[in-house]
């Protein structure tokens, strides 16, 4: 050093600290430095005051630019941080924070200092300032700066331990580090993720984290984890418990050897994850999902989603707390629902609000303990285990602790319902066991007498759960609480507790004990292994930095003990992998060990050199064994000595067999079977295999070897084995017994990636025919397992192997995942099959992503670009187009630039080449792609149509790759972007459409509900058009519950668009709930100023306000107001109102919704004085409104209709609420309101029914005796001016409601409606079955109530009644029969008949009298009132009512006397006469149908076509002058006729194929007329023509309907229509008739299997040539595009006729010109349904299809060749076989046989089966004498299943048939593409539950055939028009208008069985010139 220096220095040290310190020499700089830390070294006192001098300067010293200097202001501060205490802290944040900033990215020493001082600042409890350092610093963008942030981090916690370094604070900054972009930083968080692992256990780290990791990472972890044990012990203290060392010390000297305080306080801490979570918010989501609304919901399904989603939320591990209390009050009604499915939901909810909340649900627990403990009474398994599950946990979470419940418990435990008793203490119990003493002690006092007086208890599971509390009282606290009570109790019981007592104690003790020990060893063993390690660095946790510490506790025998009582995870998690290779052992060493297990003379003969000898001791040895008891212990050794002798190289085939045998039973009976013994085995085994006579049993051997250890590891070793041995017999043998082996095990526990190499590289390369066979075989058996992605693994075969591949492929096609025939006895981990379980093996292509590839996807040169992308293509295609997800996120990185690529090629290639790697990735893609798709869906942006196209392609690839839901988010914001063109938004409707047609069932599709209702108003119109058809296909898949819950997110004109699509399309009901919610909202929210007086008032509207006494003067607003009229109804629209109500049956009160919307409406239409007094919250001036409107009513009636429904809401809100003066005045309101409506002849529509009548009905049981008399009287008057039979559902509906009095209140008018309307409503009696049952009851004058009734009805019908009183118990019927007995007396005195007489009379009258008298008393028709339509004239001119001269007959008085006079009368007599005409033709068929001989339907059977032609012509007569203003009674009387025709099959086969068409015609036509609805009674009508048409399609003659409804779909000529129109109309109503007639043809379709005996297929096929040769190739075409509906219909009908009878089809076109040139149209369509069937697989083509097919050969060649029958004939047989294999089609096969048989009788059909199986040949020839036996007795095969299923070997082509080529061409159409799906499901709808739906219609259908046929047949959906006139919502067709069906006691014989193969016989007789015998 210089002078100079040393002079500076000398001088600087004159100055101050801080002035050296900051001297602009580092050298001084660097001495003071020096000299501080000197001086801090001499300070001894932590009070020093020099410390306090020096604190502040550390911030700018560390901070120091020099580097040495750095280093050296580091030691002074460390030495500063060792002198000071606590008090230091002050500094903390200032110079952490200088540190962090300088001192991390300096030299080694400088960051190793730093870390030093901060573990110091730790040391000093500034523990918060450090972490807040360390977020800071781990966030700085350097790296280097970033891993000694890091480690320190780690140090900390390593050296304190996680009681001072909070786990939580370190939890949250670890995830952003694991994605940091250098590795050293993530492999320290790798580290520090690991010591946490250590402090806080593995299982809360992996839960809060894992799911925030990449895969790889998580699997590395998972790797690491094997070697980090728990049980860490902190090495380091803070500065305030090193002071209590010494004092520590001192005591521990005292005390001795005994366990210290310190060692306790040093034992691992037990770290609570519910304290390292942070709480999740789940009010605001819970609201948002709707649950309010849903656990409100009247169906159980929708109560139970909206509980699911909370307990879905409530899941979470730690829930913020809130205000739970509403949802607590509801979780508690719902606990007592009456569906247990709900109630199990709410009682799971509960146990996850319990454990989330923990202390912060006490309240809701204690409030919520008494209902669950009363649940307990449940019996089922799946209420009670959630239930105990749910009490459990929230004892444990410390919601309720043992002396809340004392009250509780004492209420459960005197339950009157045993199982509540015991259950309760079984509980009881469980709390105390996991009490703490102190808690015990506390509550013991309460308790103890409580389960003493249990003992007592008479059920036995009581007292036994009594017993269990006691000991586990005595358990925990000694027995001194139980001396007292001990000594009350008899000898027996208190023998019996103190043994329990004493059993639990001690056993525990010794447990507890044992545990202690053992910790306490562990965690020393554990503490000296960590601490001869020293970390300072978090990577050095990895593997490879530092031993592990397992390798510690194994070299002691006591390490297992160790680690097996730190951690609870047992030895099977840190298991060793067993050692598959075996040792060497000496046949002496084998000797030894065997010991007395196996005699020694068996061992001595086993090495004789005479075989007899060595088969003897074989046998002897298997006998041994078998009688061995404990065989595990010996597996080894044996195996080892049948391997040494007799050993492997026995010759003798006896021997051998022997010891396979030996070896098969010891691996198939030891509980373990070593993998060294398969070792041992395997080779000798497969050997035999090769050997044919050893073969079965060495595969019988190698199974069972599989069964033991795994098929994955016998394979891995046979691969080796065979593919090393010189015998090609080994290799090949051994292949077959592996394709027996993945038959028997699946693949998913193979290697298969192995396994197809194996195939490839050996079995296939093998130079022996029989081992590539083999291979072959394999390849196909993995095949069925894993599907077609196995050919992208031998793409590189040669092509005649790949050939042979294919045709194995078809034999064994992809099945899809199967359950194994043989499982696997052990557990082996499937990790090692590599991804059996998905199909075929992933590769990790992540060492092909290389740094320069994704360097290429950056470059400025296109070209490079190009390379990169197609290099990504290159790797997909190595990768066999199977990858796995592992480091692919920077690649998605690239890709995602490339979509942004100003070279739009490039884009568009980029586009195919995500969809590749989505395609090969699979259902990972979803997460790897860390949302790429989002920038895909932009590409749809784009103007150009090609690269729209390239975006839908790779959408389509995506799609196959994971499901359309994942995609819906992504999708849903392109659709929402702005940027995005309208062709985009186009082409992506388009494609949603096209997806979501192919699913039937998509909840997710309502997500788009909103983006597609938005682009319905979009400018464009090619949007809007998208739009739509994708809405119709969301409203087709999604649930109508969700469509309800989520219309009303839409607003604005979208919904009025939505809900005008939802309207024709879907079934009313279910979306006029959500038309309700959002009617109000589609119409405008905004109110509507209230409206003022024009000046244009009536007179008579006008009311004046009359000053009371004592009341100011009227204000000018005030006269104003009253001078203006009480309703204003010029703007009410009440259809629309009407149209959003939801029609319902059972009442809802009212949402507040509804209440607002109710309130909108009366501010809208009533007066403002009057609505504010009506809707004011004082029920006064409620009573005043309701005055203002009695005065006015008379005058105001017309506006009062106007605005009836809004004022009967309002009524039913007044009903809600509980003032009785409001409600009384309301009830004397309402009788003159509907006094008034009946003067005004005005009846409720329906919709205002529905508002009404629900709540009425459902508060009639009031609990003032008033009221319910006036309700009572008020719905009888209702009853009287609506309608019996639409008033009668609600009445029924009562029957169910919870209120009894309500019950009993439904229960008596049920009562009055049979005693004054008798059987009038339809339907009335089959629910007196309710009535009936409710004589069960608790409730005594609710039994009184259904026996009056029930006595009632007793009067009416007599002793039938007992028909329709359902299933009743014994007693029930007792009481029953006691009433009747009572009524029949009461009906003596008062000289009322005898019960049933009058019904009686009734029938006979009309017997005798025919259907007037019934029509008279109201049976025949039944008018139900409704409002009056106005009626408009269509210009119908009077001459269409001319009549021709009827004869002198008709004016006879009494109407006509015979059948032919009668057709006379209705031929040429005016509407209204012909109705008695009518008449008398319905009694005689009425009478015919009922005559059991049938000897008049048989005479009426001649007149049959007249009358239905002549009723035909009457029907547009009659309607034609109804629809004048005429009654429509002549109307129903034509239909009625018609319907009683048709309702006799050989009636309705008897008309004739012209006059079923013009009567089709005719009906179709009326259903169609929009004036129809008008008419009186016009939904009736509509309905009564809908049934009539089902009716006419079920019994006419099948070939009939099918060709006038083939003739119908072309055009009808416009004179045909009952009203003139413009072209467009015509247009319009022909598309809307070939839409009928397509759904009638529809349905004869769908029954074409079972009724294709019945048709004519000659006939149908010449219909159908016709119809196709009159459109022509061209229109054909041109109607394909157009997506044409009839076309499609006649495509579908011939698809099924060629799906139904195959090739033999061909057989029925004898009227078909086949001849003809060009070719008729229909042989191509025929061709192609074959071609297209048997390319499905659905049938077998008989011969080559084609054009040549089609000619005889006869036509050209008079003299055939002999064999051409042969041929022709073989191919049927071929056919017929076919379809007698098949289950499905097996009746007609049979069938088909035998006419054969019968044409052919020379034919031997049983020398074609000679190579058929026995059960084959029995099964045909027991098939022909059953159907022989049919036919005899006059059946058709469709009325007759098979007693047997044919059996499985049918599938098989008899051999000396020729086979049946396949077709290898691509089918041209889909066979099901013409189905009109919609239309045909309807079929099996459920049967309808209320009237006013179309569900209520079929149900009614039913009714009636009940009625008629006594059996109860599913009706088809109603042919009804897509007409917004042609409303569905009415009541059904009266059962009179129906008519009687006649039950047909005998099938009737169709002639269409012995036409069944006409075609095919007529040719045949062609070719008998030929000889049929050697065939």
């Amino acid at each position: 050093m210089s002078a100079e220096d040393e002079k500076l220095l000398k001088e600087a040290k004159k100055l101050p600290w801080e002035d050296r310190l900051g001297h602009k020499n580092w050298k001084v700089r660097n001495e003071a430095n020096v000299d501080l830390a000197s001086l801090f070294d001499s300070i001894t006192d932590p009070k020093d005051p020099r410390l306090r001098d020096f604190g502040h300067l550390f911030r700018k010293t560390v901070a120091d630019s020099n580097a040495p200097v750095q280093e050296k202001a580091l030691d002074a501060l460390i030495a500063f941080l060792r002198a000071a205490d606590s008090d230091a802290g002050r500094y903390a944040k200032e110079v952490c924070d200088a540190i962090a900033a300088k001192c991390l990215t300096g030299r080694k020493n400088t960051v190793d200092k730093a870390q030093a001082a901060f573990l110091l600042w730790v040391e000093l409890e500034a523990v918060d300032v450090f972490l807040d350092t360390m977020e800071k610093a781990i966030k700085n963008k350097v790296a280097k700066a970033v891993v000694p942030a890091v480690d320190v981090m780690f140090q900390a916690l390593s050296e304190f331990g996680s009681k001072v370094i909070p786990p939580k604070r370190i939890l949250k900054m670890l995830p952003e580090l694991f994605d940091h972009q250098d590795q050293n930083v993530r492999a320290s968080a790798k580290g520090v993720t690991l010591e946490l692992c250590r402090w806080i256990g593995k299982d809360p780290v992996k839960s809060i984290l894992f799911e925030k990791m990449r895969d790889t990472m998580k699997k590395e972890l998972e790797a690491e984890l094997t070697n980090v044990s728990g049980g860490a012990k902190p090495t380091r203290k803070i500065r305030s418990e090193q002071d209590k060392e010494p004092e520590a010390e001192a005591s521990s000297d005292v005390v001795g050897d005994g366990p210290s305080e310190e060692a306790v306080a040093d034992a691992p801490q037990e770290i609570d994850e519910y304290d390292l979570m942070d709480p999740v918010d789940i009010l605001t989501p819970l609201e948002k999902s709707g649950f309010w609304d849903g656990v409100k919901a009247t169906k159980w399904s929708e109560r139970k989603e909206a509980v699911a989603e909370l307990t879905k939320l409530a899941s979470t591990k730690k829930i913020a707390p809130g205000d739970f209390s509403e949802i607590c009050r509801t979780l508690k009604k719902l606990i007592t629902d009456v569906n247990l499915a709900v109630a199990v939901e709410a009682i799971q909810a509960i146990g996850n609000l319990a454990c989330g909340l923990r202390t912060h649900f006490s309240a809701s627990s204690r409030f919520m303990l008494p209902v669950l403990l009363e649940k307990l009474k449940e019996k089922k398994p799946s209420v009670t285990e959630p239930l105990t599950q749910t009490l459990q946990t929230m004892y444990k979470a410390g919601c309720l602790n043992l002396v809340d419940v004392i009250e509780d418990v004492k209420t459960a435990v005197k339950n009157k319902v045993p199982l509540v008793r015991s259950s309760t203490l079984t509980w009881l119990t469980f709390c105390l066991e996991t009490s703490n003493k102190a808690l015990i002690l506390k509550a013991h006092k309460e308790y103890v007498p409580l389960c003493m007086e249990c003992l007592n208890d008479g059920t036995p599971d009581v007292r036994d759960a009594a017993f269990s509390a006691l000991a586990a009282i005595a358990k925990s606290v000694g027995m001194r609480p139980l001396e007292r009570s001990l000594e009350k109790l008899d000898d027996v019981r208190k023998k019996k507790l103190s043994e329990m007592i004493a059993g639990s104690g001690g056993g525990d003790q010794a447990g507890t004990s044992s545990v202690t020990v053992q910790s306490s060893v562990g965690s020393t063993a554990t503490g000296n292994s960590e601490a001869s390690f020293v970390r300072k660095s978090a990577a050095s946790m990895l593997s490879g930095k530092r031993p592990a510490p397992s390798a510690v506790g194994t070299g002691k025998p006591g390490g297992g003990k160790k680690d097996g009582s730190v951690r609870n995870e047992g030895p099977k998690s840190v298991e060793p992998p067993e050692d598959v290779e075996p040792a060497e052992m000496g046949l002496e060493e084998i000797e030894n060990r065997l010991g007395s297990l196996v005699k020694p003379e068996t061992i001595s003969q086993l090495k004789s050199s005479v075989w007899k000898e060595r088969l003897e001791a074989t046998l002897a040895l298997k006998e041994e064994i078998e009688g061995l008891q404990e065989l595990d212990k010996s597996v080894e050794i044996l195996v080892r000595l049948l391997c040494a002798v007799p050993g492997w190289n026995e010759k003798n085939v006896q021997v051998q067999q022997q010891v396979i045998e030996i070896i098969t039973y010891i691996s198939s009976t030891a509980a373990k079977f070593p993998k060294k013994c398969v070792v041992l085995c395997i080779t000798g085994t497969s050997e035999r295999v090769a050997d044919i006579k050893t073969r079965a049993s060495a595969m019988k051997c190698l199974t069972a070897f599989c069964e033991a250890v795994g098929p994955g590891f016998v394979f891995e070793r046979l691969f080796k084995i065979m593919k090393e041995h010189k015998n090609p017999k080994v290799l090949s043998e051994g292949l077959l017994w592996m394709v027996s082996a993945v038959d028997d095990f699946g693949v998913s526990l193979l290697k298969l990636k192995d396994l197809i190499d194996f195939c490839k590289d050996v079995g296939l390369q093998s130079s022996t025919a029989a081992t590539r066979n083999a291979t072959i075989k394999l390849l196909g058996a993995l095949h069925k397992f894993v599907g077609p992605d196995i050919k992208g693994f031998l793409n590189d075969v040669k092509p005649a192997l790949l050939s042979a591949l294919d045709t194995e492929y078809e034999k064994n096609p992809f099945e899809g995942t199967a359950a194994p025939k043989r499982v696997v006895k052990t557990s082996v981990s499937t990790s090692t099959s590599s991804g059996g379980l998905d199909s075929l093996p992933r590769e990790d292509i992540s060492s092909k992503i290389t740094p320069n590839l994704l360097k290429g996807f950056e470059s400025p040169d296109w070209k490079m670009r190009l390379e990169s992308i197609e290099a990504v293509n290159k790797i997909l295609e190595e990768a066999n187009k199977r990858i796995q997800p592992t480091g692919t996120g920077e690649l998605f990185g690239g890709l995602r630039g490339r979509l942004l690529d100003s070279n739009k090629n490039l884009v568009m290639q980029t586009l195919t080449t995500i969809g590749g790697v989505a395609a090969a990735m699979g259902p990972a893609v979803e997460k790897a792609s860390k949302g790429i798709l989002s920038d895909v869906l932009k590409c749809l942006g784009d103007n150009k149509k090609h690269m729209r196209e390239c975006t839908l392609a790779a959408l389509d690839l995506w799609l196959g790759a994971v499901h359309l839901d994942k995609m819906i988010p992504y999708i849903i914001l392109a659709l929402t972007d702005g940027k995005m063109g309208a062709e985009g938004r186009k082409d992506l409707f388009d494609w949603l459409t096209k997806q979501l047609t192919g699913l039937s069932d998509f909840v997710d599709a309502i997500h788009l509900l909103k983006p597609a209702s938005t682009a319905m108003t979009d400018k464009s119109a090619d949007v809007r058009k998208a739009a739509e058809g994708c809405i119709s296909e969301i409203l087709r898949v999604s649930g109508q519950e969700t469509i309800e819950k989520n219309l009303k997110d839409i607003h604005g004109p979208a919904l009025a668009l939505v809900l005008e699509k939802v309207r024709p399309g879907f079934v009313q009901e279910p979306f006029e709930s959500s038309k309700a919610m959002a009617g109000p909202v589609s119409k405008g929210v905004s109110k509507i100023s209230k409206s003022t007086s024009n000046g244009t008032l009536k007179q008579g509207n006008r009311s004046r306000a009359v000053p009371t006494k004592g009341s100011q003067i009227t204000s000018v607003h005030d006269i104003a107001i009253q001078s203006q009229a009480l309703l204003n109804t010029k703007d009410s629209n009440k259809e629309d109102r009407e149209r959003v109500v939801v029609r319902r049956i059972k009442f809802e009160e009212l949402r507040p919704e509804q209440i607002l919307d109710l309130e909108n409406d009366m501010m809208k239409f009533f007066r403002e004085d009057l609505q504010k007094r009506l809707l004011s919250p004082d029920f006064k001036k409620q009573v005043d409104g309701l005055e203002i409107l009695q005065k006015a009513l008379p005058s105001v009636s017309k506006e009062i209709i106007e605005v009836l429904d809004i004022l009967l809401r309002w009524f039913v809100l007044q009903f809600c609420k509980s003032n009785t003066t409001c409600l009384l005045k309301v009830l004397e309101f309402l009788p003159e309101l509907f006094n008034t409506l009946r003067d005004e002849e005005y009846c409720m529509t329906e919709a205002e029914a529905a508002i009404f009548l629900p709540c009425l009905a459902e508060k009639l049981g009031h609990n003032i005796e008033k009221v319910r008399e006036k309700m009572r009287e008020l719905m009888k008057q209702l009853i009287q001016a609506y309608s019996v039979a639409k008033t009668y559902p609600y009445i029924l509906e009562g029957l169910r409601s919870k209120n009894n009095r309500t019950r009993i209140e439904c229960t008596d008018l049920i009562g009055y409606l049979l005693e004054t309307c008798g059987t009038e409503i339809g339907g009335l009696l089959k629910y007196l079955n309710m009535v009936a049952s409710l004589t069960a009851e608790r409730d005594g004058e609710l039994r009184k109530a259904a026996l009056n009734t029930m006595a009632t009805g007793y009067k009416i019908l007599g002793d039938d009644i007992w028909k329709y009183v359902g299933k009743l118990t014994d007693a029930q019927k007792s009481m029953i029969d006691d009433r009747f007995k009572w009524k029949v007396k009461e009906m003596e005195k008062r000289r009322e008949g005898k019960p049933g007489e009058a019904r009686a009379a009734l029938r006979r009258s009309v017997r005798d009298n025919g259907p007037e008298v019934a029509e008279q008393s109201g049976d025949l028709s039944q008018i139900v009132p409704g409002p009056l339509f106005p009626r408009q004239n269509y210009g119908i001119s009077e001459q269409i009512l001319e009549r021709n001269p009827v004869p002198r007959t008709i004016a006879g008085v009494n109407g006509p006397t015979d059948w032919n006079e009668a057709l006379d009368i209705i031929m040429f007599g005016s509407p209204e006469q012909s109705v008695e005409g009518m008449k008398v033709v319905c009694h005689e068929l009425a009478q015919a149908s009922n005559d059991p001989e049938e000897s008049a339907i048989d005479e009426l059977v001649k007149d049959a076509d007249g009358l239905v032609s002549c009723l035909a012509n009457k029907v547009a007569k009659t309607f034609d002058v109804s629809l004048m203003g005429a009654s429509s009674r002549s109307c129903k009387y034509v239909l009625n006729t018609l319907m009683q025709t048709f309702q006799n099959k050989k009636l309705a086969h008897a008309v004739k194929e012209g006059t079923l068409e013009s009567l089709i015609t005719e009906l179709l036509l009326w259903l169609l007329d929009e004036r129809v609805p008008r008419m009186e009674d016009g939904s009736q009508l509509l309905k009564a023509l809908n049934v009539l048409m089902l009716k006419i399609l079920d019994n006419a003659d099948r070939t009939s309907s099918f060709v006038v409804l083939i003739s119908l779909l072309r055009p009808l000529d416009p004179s045909r229509w009952p009203s003139p129109a413009t072209a467009e109309v015509y247009a319009v109503r022909n598309q809307k008739f070939s839409d009928l007639v397509v759904k009638c043809l529809i349905k004869l379709t769908k029954l074409l299997q079972s009724t294709i005996y019945e048709v004519d297929l000659d006939r149908l096929l010449q219909s159908i040539h016709v119809y196709l040769q009159e459109l022509g190739m061209e229109e054909i075409r041109r109607r394909a595009g157009a997506d044409d509906k009839p076309l499609r219909m006649v495509k579908t009908v011939l698809h099924e006729l060629v799906k139904l009878r195959g090739a033999a089809i061909k057989g029925h076109l004898s009227l078909v010109p086949i001849d003809m040139r060009p070719q008729p149209i229909i042989l191509a369509y025929i061709d192609l349904n074959l071609e297209t069937l048997a390319a499905a697989r659905m049938l077998t083509a008989t011969g080559p299809v084609g054009q040549t097919h089609w000619t005889d050969s006869t036509a050209n060649n008079p003299s055939p060749p002999a064999n051409s029958a042969d041929v022709q004939l073989k191919q049927e047989l071929g056919a017929i076989f076919k379809k007698i294999g098949d289950k499905q089609t097996s009746k007609i096969g049979l069938y088909d046989l035998y006419h054969i048989t019968k044409s052919y009788p020379k034919v031997d059909i049983f020398s074609q089966l000679q190579n058929a199986s026995e059960a084959f040949r029995t099964y045909i020839r027991d098939g022909l004498a059953q159907v022989e036996k049919n036919a005899a007795a006059g059946r058709t095969p469709s009325s007759l299943p098979l007693s047997t299923p044919p059996p499985s070997s049918l599938a098989l082509p008899s051999p000396d048939i020729p086979s049946l080529s396949s077709l290898d061409a691509k089918p041209l159409m889909n066979p099901r593409s013409d189905l009109y799906t919609d239309d045909i499901r309807a079929s099996n709808m459920n049967p309808g539950v209320m009237t006013g739906t179309l569900d209520a219609i079929r149900e009614r259908m039913k009714n009636m055939q009940l009625a008629s046929s006594g059996t109860l047949e599913p009706v088809s959906k109603p042919l009804m028009p897509t007409n917004d006139n042609l409303s569905m919502n009415q009541q059904s067709v009266p059962q009179s208008q129906m008519g009687q069906e006649t039950p047909h006691t005998h099938p009737v014989v169709l002639p269409m069985d012995e036409k069944a193969l006409s075609g095919l016989q007529a040719r045949m007789e062609r070719l008998k010139g030929g000889s049929l015998e050697h065939m």
